[in-house]
This record gives structure tokens, sequence and C-alpha cells, in this order.
């Protein structure tokens, strides 16, 4: 295991934490609608930075691994949040929610895919 390659991942992963404290928070105090668009913000948000990160890493940009795995593994992946996807799922059901749940999972894997897809697409358009 190499230590520098763990301090970077680790400062991703403060940086990543703290922006989705930061957007959960804001998006929580919009409305309490009792379905969970926080969770869904920051994982449709973080499925279109690593989008983007993958694509501009296959066409412009070749950062160390360092900052790859800073970028990725650490803010992305402290960003997002299955966990909390998980733990929303299960109060939806818990509460007898079916539509919303099923809503919910459906809607945050395919808006995820389309959001990953479409930085993709977009970056691929613009820098190619």
């Amino acid at each position: 295991m190499n230590l520098q390659l763990l301090m970077f991942v680790g400062l991703g992963g403060a940086i990543g934490a703290m922006g989705r404290f930061v957007m959960m928070s804001a998006i929580g105090h919009i409305g309490h609608t009792g379905f969970p668009w926080s969770t869904l913000s920051v994982n449709v948000l973080g499925a279109f930075g690593l989008g983007a990160v993958i694509e501009l890493s296959a066409l412009v940009w070749s950062p160390s691994p360092e900052i790859r795995a800073m970028v990725v593994v650490g803010m992305l992946g402290a960003f997002t949040t299955f966990s909390t996807f998980s733990m929303d799922l299960y109060f939806l059901l818990n509460r007898g929610a079916i539509v919303n749940a099923s809503l919910y999972a459906m809607g945050s894997v395919l808006v995820c895919l389309v959001a990953f897809w479409a930085a993709m697409s977009l970056f691929r358009l613009i820098l190619s």
C-alpha cells in the first residue's frame, strides 16, 4: 500500500463527504416530501461527475494515479452514497410507500445511468 496514494484518497474523501453533507443539508431544507430527493441528487451528480472524469481522462486529461484516486475513489466515492440509498429505500418500504420505493429504486438506477452516459457524451462532443 502506497502511503501517499492513501493520503490523496483520504483528502478526496474528506472533500467529497463535506460536499455531500452540504448538498444534502441544502436539499433537505427545501422541502420534506417524504421522498429522498437529497440522496438521489448527490448520487445523480456523482454519476455525472464520474462520467465526466472518465471521458476527460480518455480524451484530454492524464491525471497521476494519486489525483485519479483522490477524485474517483476519494471525492466521488465519499460524495455518492449507496448506504444512504439503501436506508432510504428500507424506510420507504417500511412505511408502506411501495410506489415511492419503487420509483426511487428504479429511478435512482436509471437516472444515475443516464447522468453517467450524458456526461461522457457531453464531454466527448465538446472535446472531440
